[in-house]
């Protein structure tokens, strides 16, 4: 049987690394969503509008 000797001293455990992680990604989450916000899109200028009459719908039983 081999001796494996742990060199790191004073390391973080697994919960501490993995709620650094969450943190990590939540926040780059965040700073995604406020430059997209920043984004300026087109949008259409003008309202589009469609009269559809009342004779063509049927009653379907």
């Amino acid at each position: 049987m081999q001796f494996e000797r742990n060199t790191r001293a004073g390391g973080l455990n697994v919960l501490a690394k993995l709620a650094i992680k969450f943190i990590l990604l939540i926040l780059v989450i965040l700073i995604a969503i406020i430059l997209i916000d920043r984004i300026d899109f087109p949008s259409p200028k003008k309202k589009f509008e469609k009269v559809v009459p009342n004779e063509n719908f049927k009653i379907v039983k």
